[in-house]
């Protein structure tokens, strides 16, 4: 949960999550709609790459790379919402 998350999620009943990068449009809508008892009007994904990393250490220099992940962003009906913090 980020700030421009919960931003969207106010303002354009918009909420993100990180999926298996495997998983289709289709795929997400269906697993939503199930989890949250919603209906979900759209569903967008991105695929984010790794990013190369280095930090210097005593040893030298370490070398490394950040994992990949998909992101869908899905949008309401209009009047349904998601309370993710309910259970906290």
């Amino acid at each position: 949960m980020t700030e421009k998350m919960t931003e969207q999620g106010e303002k354009f009943n918009r909420y993100g999550f990180v999926v298996r990068k495997d998983a289709g449009r289709q795929e997400i809508k269906k697993a939503v709609e199930e989890l949250y008892n919603v209906n979900v009007a759209s569903v967008n994904t991105m695929i984010y790459g790794g990013k190369n990393k280095s930090r210097y250490t005593k040893a030298g220099v370490i070398k490394g790379k950040t994992s990949a992940y998909k992101k869908a962003v899905i949008t309401l009906v209009e009047g349904d919402t998601i309370d993710f913090y309910s259970n906290i």
